[in-house]
C-alpha cells in the first residue's frame, strides 16, 4: 500500500523559498506520475505541477510557472518541489499525489479524483 508523505512545509518569507519533498517509505514511486496540489482555506484543491514517472514530462500551471520547479530522484524515491519568489497567496496546504496512468501528467492535473494515492499534506504559510 502506498503511503505518501510530504515534508518541508512551514513558514516562508514573502519573496523567499521553500523546498517540499514527497516520499514513500514502503513502496517505490518510480512507476507513478506525481502531482503537487494545494488547497487554500475556502478554496478548491488545485493541481499546480506534475511530472511523469521518468521525469521527462514536467508541467506547470500558470500560477507557479517560472517560480516552482518539480524534480524527482527515483534512487531516493523522492519527488521535490522547489518554490521560489513566494507571495502570501501561495499560503495553502500542499499535497503530493500519485497516479498510475501514463498520461496523468498533465492530462489529469485538473482532476484530483484521478490521482490514486495522496499524502496527508504539509502546511505552507507565506507571511512576514
Amino acid at each position: 500500500q502506498y503511503q505518501l508523505m510530504e515534508s518541508g512545509g512551514g513558514l516562508g518569507q514573502p519573496g523567499g523559498s521553500l523546498k517540499l519533498s514527497c516520499s514513500d517509505s514502503g513502496s517505490s514511486l518510480e512507476s507513478w506520475s506525481i502531482g503537487w496540489f494545494r488547497q487554500a482555506p475556502g478554496k478548491a484543491r488545485e493541481g499546480i505541477v506534475c511530472t511523469n514517472e521518468r521525469g521527462t514530462v514536467l508541467h506547470y500551471e500558470d500560477s507557479v510557472k517560472g517560480r516552482f520547479t518539480i524534480s524527482r530522484d527515483n534512487a531516493k524515491n523522492t519527488v521535490y518541489l522547489q518554490m521560489n519568489s513566494l507571495p502570501p497567496d501561495d499560503t495553502a496546504t500542499y499535497y503530493c499525489a500519485a497516479a498510475s496512468s501514463f498520461s496523468a501528467c498533465p492530462t489529469y492535473l485538473a482532476s484530483p479524483r484521478a490521482w490514486a494515492y495522496w499524502g496527508p499534506g504539509t502546511q505552507v504559510t507565506v507571511s512576514s
